[in-house]
Order: structure tokens, then sequence, then C-alpha cells
């Protein structure tokens, strides 16, 4: 892919308009390079600007109307719609989550069921504050490298098909 504009920046990080401000292209600059750099600046952010990265993805369950394309594949709302028991289980396990941290849970799905992050989601609970920010910007980051991974595919391939 080439150099990320600023609407690819937002893809990455669902909108976290607080991290794509900071982290502008540079003329030349890779995506990879802009993501170490990008998560170089995140880490250093202000809590509150740490936790506006962490907000600007949707929760995990959210209403399928109320996520991103790339969010609705990655929970898996295009294999699994869940039940109505894991819907019910999610919304408490995101509102304790919320709760106690002050921020929502997110993780790199990387392919699991809600059910399993939803138990994935429990087993944080007990986890320090700074623990689970540390955490959670770690997972924002592999996010964005899978999306980072996934336009450059579909951009290889669209320039193929020409």
């Amino acid at each position: 892919m080439e150099v990320a504009t600023h609407s690819v920046l937002e893809i990455l990080f669902e909108g976290a308009p607080g991290l794509v401000m900071r982290c502008q292209p540079r003329p030349c600059e890779s995506v990879a390079d802009l993501l170490r750099r990008a998560e170089t600046i995140a880490r250093s952010m202000p809590e509150d600007a740490q936790i506006e990265l962490l907000n600007a993805h949707p929760r995990i369950g959210a209403q399928p109307s109320n996520v991103s394309a790339m969010s609705y594949v990655e929970q898996g709302y295009d294999r699994d719609p869940g039940t109505t028991e894991l819907q019910a289980r999610l919304d408490r396990l995101n509102d304790e989550y919320e709760r106690k941290f002050g921020f929502r849970f997110c993780v790199f799905v990387a392919g699991r069921s809600r059910a399993e992050i939803a138990d994935l989601m429990e087993s944080h609970m007990d986890a320090s504050r700074g623990d689970e920010l540390r955490r959670g910007l770690t997972d924002v980051f592999a996010i964005a490298r899978d999306r980072a991974t996934k336009l450059s595919s579909t951009t290889q391939e669209g320039s193929e098909d020409r």
C-alpha cells in the first residue's frame, strides 16, 4: 500500500481523531513505518487521548448497524449472528468492564467467536487498569496492522484486475 492517507488512518483506527491528527503520514513513509511511529505516539499521548483511541472502536457485540464494515467482518457478524443469551452476556460484560476501567474493551479478535471473546473479556476483569490500558493499546495496533494488510491486499488485487 502506498503512503497512508488521512482517510486510511481513519479506517485503521476507527476515526480516533486525536491519534489520526498526530500521525499525518510523511512523504515516502511506508505503512509499516507509519504504524510503528503511530504506536510510539499513542503510548506517549495523555491518558485521555489513549482512552479516546480505545473508545473509537465499537463494543464487542455492538449492534451490527453501528459498526464499520471492517469491524462487522472482524466481529464475525457475517459468519455467526450469535444468540440472545450471548448478546446479553456481552452487554453485561461491556458494562462491567467500562465501569471498572473507564474505557472500552478493545481486543484483536483474530477470527475468534464472540463467545470466545466474552470468555476472554471475563478473564481480564481482574487485571489492573494500567495493564488493561497497555494491553488495549497493543491490540488496537494489532487490529490496525491486520487492517493495513487487508487493505493492501485489496488494493493489489484491484490493480491486478486493471
